[in-house]
């Protein structure tokens, strides 16, 4: 349920209780109640069948599999109360993507620029990958810019180009100098032995082979 009911599920109970059948079940009926109250007190706001299920088996009320039995209807309409007067779940947090952890785990604001500027471009060659991969039959030109090349009648004329080819004089500067052991020493960084970025604590910043990434798009 998604909405939020002023029905408390005490009245439900009753209304459960009051059809009778066997007192083993009566008594489950209460256990479960009064499990889903402490659920409830303790500010909790899910109540799914898998959660719930999960405490029924822990306390000793029922097994967790046994809710979703035609025979525990009465249970699952018990749960379903609980959840309509608790509300709706709180949503979870958006997760975070590790390529932003390392974003914001650098300090200097100039070559965190350049690393977000450098995964925008990872994000962009990942894309066009996934829409060549879709293609049977792709012609790969690393002539300068504005080539193409003849291929078969009826196709259409390819040109796929090297990254360094489309970068700016600025941007070429901005990567060589990000890699570079003085600009890296000027901020107690250095290079590991696989191309990984390490602090002065010997904690990796960037992963290994993040140096040889840039230098292949710088095309050294």
């Amino acid at each position: 349920m998604n909405g939020k009911t002023d029905i408390h599920p005490d009245a439900v109970l009753e209304a459960l209780l009051a059809k009778g059948g066997r007192s083993n079940r009566r008594a489950n009926l209460a256990k479960m109640h009064e499990l889903c109250r402490k659920h409830y007190e303790a500010r909790s706001r899910d109540f799914s069948l898998p959660a719930i299920g999960r405490l029924a088996e822990a306390g000793n009320v029922m097994k967790g599999r046994a809710l979703y039995n035609a025979q525990s209807a009465d249970y699952r309409v018990l749960i379903e109360a609980w959840a309509a007067y608790a509300g709706p779940p709180v949503p979870k947090p958006a997760k975070v993507l590790a390529s932003h952890e390392y974003l914001i785990r650098i300090e200097d604001p100039a070559i965190r620029s350049i690393m977000q500027a450098v995964i925008a471009e990872r994000d962009k060659l990942k894309a066009q990958l996934n829409v060549l991969k879709a293609n049977t039959q792709v012609t790969v030109d690393r002539r300068p810019l504005g080539a193409t090349i003849p291929v078969a009648p009826g196709m259409q004329s390819v040109a796929v180009l090297a990254l360094s080819a489309q970068l700016t004089p600025s941007e070429r500067d901005s990567l060589q100098k990000a890699i570079s052991p003085e600009y890296l020493g000027e901020r107690s960084l250095h290079e590991g032995s696989h191309g990984e970025i390490i602090n002065e604590r010997g904690r990796t910043i960037f992963e290994v082979g993040f140096a040889r990434a840039i230098r292949k798009i710088l095309g050294n």
